[in-house]
């Protein structure tokens, strides 16, 4: 089962929609990187129980964002403010703001 990195991101939006198991579960594989071998001992369940368990829980995940698109949107946001300090810091801003006071 090959970790899609893009759940790390759903699970911090939308987890509190999962079980608390399912959160467990799904923080351990995610966010702590544990084997799904390491999370069944620690759960006292089998490995499968914890491989349907994130297939559950990633589910619900991905059917939430595409109902609700949130993640997206902060994805968007995020990319928009990083440009606006990218521009902020070049000189071209600074030089704008000059000639622009100079109209005044």
């Amino acid at each position: 089962m090959a970790k899609n990195l893009n759940y790390v991101f759903l699970l911090d939006c939308y987890g509190e929609l999962l079980t608390e198991r399912q959160q467990q579960i799904a923080e351990l594989y995610y966010n702590e990187d544990f084997s799904l071998s390491e999370i069944a001992e620690m759960q006292n369940i089998t490995r499968q129980a914890v491989r349907d368990s994130l297939r559950h829980s990633e589910n619900i995940l991905s059917q939430t964002e595409e109902k609700l698109g949130m993640a997206k949107r902060i994805s968007q946001m995020r990319f928009c403010l990083e440009q606006i300090v990218k521009n902020s810091e070049s000189e071209q801003i600074a030089e704008l703001a000059r000639n622009g006071l100079a109209l005044l």
